[in-house]
């Protein structure tokens, strides 16, 4: 399976009062065309600023890029001049971003964003013709009444109208690469299962979908691979099945073991003791050690590097490669 897009050593860091705060450190991973890679863990452990990055558009100042490429098409997109770059964005690589309003123009009807839009990557098209395919996709991501919708403001429609809004604008061009953020926070569940098999639809051997959430149970729906970051690290990548079924990170560990089961008492749920490192003040040696039931010395010394282990699975731990570590991680739990 060739290759989408390929990140390398990506950094970015945000200039504070308080100084430098690094959201994303040292992150690589690649797309394959045609697959659905998802990316999870807590808020704030990096997972939107990278998404952002992939297009460029965290804000400079007061972030910036200090190390990494992303290379598409074999070309760095950090490095690309701006024009070039803006005839990529939502032609080639589309985001749908979380939250719907900042991504939007108030000041615009919906009809004519979108309109516009799409002539913009394909001026074959006359005014009908563009206004016509706009309401084909808004009918395709459950908005009601679109004809009618054209001729809303943003302000306008409830937050679930305009996040689909905004999935159908990513969609419609059919790009190689969708960057979904979030992507169906403000639906109800009806609709959201609506929108994922539509996202679905669209890729095929050629269309690859990254899907950024804190949602497991999304992640075992719709994926094929899976990376899960921590406080600006990506601590481990599997295939999905490699992931569900043997976890060698504790972070993964944690995250599986909140997930409610319907065959088990649904009155406590585990949880992960402690809190996340703020970004500003990371410890030394690896951000889990304070969380991690299976810590040892040389953790709270050195960072873990991001091993490649038997069979292509990444992990960002000293005691990855170690069979019992999953009985280790009970007792210590146990113990607590």
């Amino acid at each position: 399976m060739t290759t989408c897009l390929e990140v390398n050593h990506l950094t970015v860091q945000f200039d504070t009062e308080a100084g430098p705060l690094t959201a994303v450190n040292d992150v690589s991973f690649s797309i394959r065309r045609g697959e659905v890679l998802g990316l999870v863990g807590e808020s704030g452990c990096g997972k939107s600023v990278t998404a952002m990055s992939l297009l460029r558009l965290i804000p400079r100042p007061p972030g910036r890029f200090t190390s990494g490429e992303i290379l598409y098409n074999g070309r760095d997109l950090l490095t690309m001049p701006i024009r070039e770059l803006r005839a990529i964005r939502g032609r080639e690589i589309s985001m749908i971003f979380q939250e719907p309003m900042t991504a939007l123009s108030p000041l615009k009807r919906v009809g004519r964003q979108m309109t516009e839009l799409l002539r913009l990557h394909r001026p074959g098209l006359t005014k009908v013709q563009a206004r016509a395919e706009v309401v084909t996709w808004l009918r395709n991501v459950g908005l009601p009444d679109p004809v009618e919708r054209l001729h809303n403001y943003p302000f306008q429609l409830s937050g679930g109208m305009r996040q689909r809004v905004m999935i159908a604008m990513a969609i419609m061009l059919q790009p190689a690469l969708i960057i979904a953020d979030e992507p169906t926070t403000a639906l109800d569940v009806t609709i959201q299962a609506q929108v994922f098999d539509l996202m679905l639809s669209m890729k095929t051997e050629a269309t690859s979908l990254l899907l950024i959430t804190h949602d497991m149970g999304v992640i075992w729906e719709l994926c094929d691979r899976v990376i899960v970051m921590y406080a600006s690290h990506i601590v481990e990548e599997a295939e999905k099945s490699d992931l569900f079924g043997d976890p060698r990170h504790p972070y993964t560990r944690g995250l599986l073991h909140a997930m409610p089961r319907l065959n088990e008492d649904m009155a406590r749920l585990d949880a992960i003791e402690g809190q996340v490192p703020s970004p500003l003040h990371y410890p030394l040696g690896c951000n889990f050690q304070d969380r991690c039931p299976i810590a040892i010395d040389r953790c709270r010394a050195e960072v873990p590097p991001l091993h490649t282990l038997p069979g292509g699975r990444r992990v960002a731990c000293f005691r990855a490669h170690e069979t019992d570590v999953g009985d280790a991680e009970e007792a210590g739990h146990a113990s607590t």
